[in-house]
């Protein structure tokens, strides 16, 4: 299977737009974005791959149930507070950020996923970020990625996207991502966020299929610190834009669509190691089984 890297990011894929701005949640952040949203301009579905720590942020608790919605079509994430550890009022605030959106882009609530980045156990900064949010859609455009990537960055040094293009049943079809991640990182994903888009034609119940199987071969794989978190979350949303028949479970074009998505979140997961705080190397292991 051959692909082709491309620009763009999450916008590469068709249908999809993206763009960020300046709320202010971080006392220490005076001019950085840090209020990203990435939606679809038409109908699409989602899935999602979340922490394992038995203690869950707000904004995970809230996209578990959204994420199973069968119309998905936007993430809204901040940096800057995690919204974890805040207990009631921080469920209650991770929903305001969806209905914020949602009242934005004229979807339901359930139709918006929430993610956070940043300082554990303090609370949002819920009133002045629902008037930026309110406006974030009047700056997303079809190439916001790297503007988004920026703005879910914490103690990363560089923006992390990446775009593949490749040809199923015969049409092009892109899968996108950008990814923060610098500390906190351990095996089953950690301190880390990826948004994942992709114009083709799946449904949900595969989609989630193959993010598992690609978060388990890269995100899974990776460790920086031993630490783990309470925000980590992958995402991925599938407008069906591309207009090829629908990927069927077991075909050529399942296989396809698989090796291309791993490819982006092995990239995504390498370039979150290469980033991480205090690194000065990067090692990777390959282990063989011996025959018996």
């Amino acid at each position: 299977m051959s692909f082709t890297e491309i620009p763009g990011g999450v916008t590469a894929a068709r249908g999809f737009l993206a763009g960020s701005a300046f709320c202010g949640i971080k006392p220490g952040n005076l001019d950085r974005p840090d209020i990203a949203l990435i939606y679809a301009d038409g109908p699409a579905v989602a899935a999602g791959t979340f922490t394992t720590n038995r203690i869950k942020a707000a904004p995970v608790r809230v996209s578990l149930v959204h994420v199973r919605s069968p119309d998905v079509r936007a993430i809204v994430a901040n940096s800057g507070n995690a919204n974890a550890c805040t207990g009631v009022a921080g469920i209650e605030n991770a929903k305001r950020m969806a209905q914020a959106a949602a009242g934005a882009l004229g979807l339901r609530d359930r139709q918006v996923l929430v993610c956070s980045t940043g300082r554990i156990g303090v609370p949002l900064p819920i009133e002045q970020m629902e008037g930026t949010i309110a406006n974030l859609q009047n700056v997303c455009s079809g190439t916001g990625s790297t503007a988004a990537a920026r703005a879910i960055m914490t103690s990363d040094t560089f923006a992390k996207e990446i775009a593949i293009e490749m040809e199923i049943e015969g049409s092009p079809v892109r899968i996108g991502g950008i990814a923060k991640g610098a500390g906190m990182i351990d095996p089953n994903m950690a301190t880390m966020l990826c948004f994942l888009t992709t114009d083709a034609v799946i449904d949900r119940k595969l989609l989630q299929r193959a993010l598992s199987v690609s978060v388990e071969s890269s995100f899974n794989r990776i460790t920086i610190d031993g630490d783990m978190s309470t925000n980590d979350t992958v995402l991925i949303v599938a407008n069906s834009a591309a207009g090829h028949p629908p990927i069927r479970y077991g075909s050529a074009a399942c296989k396809a669509f698989q090796l291309g998505l791993e490819h982006v979140t092995k990239h995504l997961a390498r370039m979150i190691v290469e980033d991480g705080e205090g690194v000065t190397k990067f090692v990777e292991v390959k282990i063989q089984a011996r025959p018996v």
